[in-house]
């Protein structure tokens, strides 16, 4: 039997927040983890699976993701995953909001994932810790997130991916 070959694409930059993640699924997974800047794009061929993840910035994923994806090549049905990490005030709003918020954040990403025939077997986000702008003269948002619950969140979901794939 063929070993699926497995790659993360992460562009993590304030706190590391969606590296923390992106390591957990890649444990769960035994997947690769690379930079945008770190894939070229005949290399993508090769794996049989692609997390493309960032924080949210602006309401999306990072533009360094998004131009990737929008100079690959067509990717007709190889399986993909979308993660994200958010410092949407999670305390304040509840776990709920930052589902549904899910949907408007990867919409840019997955939109281009598919419109390339990427088949998006999941997505997946968790709040992360936020300093930006002038959360950082109140100590910023979600302090201590990611945390335990959201790794073992992550790995439930990295499970799933590995089931339906």
């Amino acid at each position: 039997m063929k070993t699926k070959k497995t790659l993360i694409i992460c562009q993590s930059i304030h706190h590391g927040n969606t590296m923390e993640i992106a390591k957990v699924l890649a444990n769960e997974l035994n997947a690769e983890i690379k930079k945008p800047s770190e894939v070229k794009n005949e290399e993508l061929d090769k794996y049989d699976l692609i997390g493309f993840g960032s924080g949210i910035y602006d309401g999306k994923h990072h533009i360094s993701l998004l131009d990737l994806v929008d100079k690959s090549s067509k990717g007709v049905g190889k399986k993909t995953f979308i993660f994200s990490t958010s410092g949407a005030p999670v305390a304040i709003l509840g776990d709920k909001f930052l589902s549904n918020y899910s949907v408007k954040a990867h919409a840019a990403l997955k939109d281009k994932l598919e419109s390339k025939g990427y088949k998006i077997l999941g997505e997946f986000i968790a709040p992360g810790f936020n300093t930006n702008v002038f959360l950082k003269y109140i100590g910023g948002l979600n302090k201590n997130r990611p945390n335990q619950k959201d790794f073992e969140r992550a790995k439930e979901f990295a499970s799933k991916i590995k089931g339906s794939f």
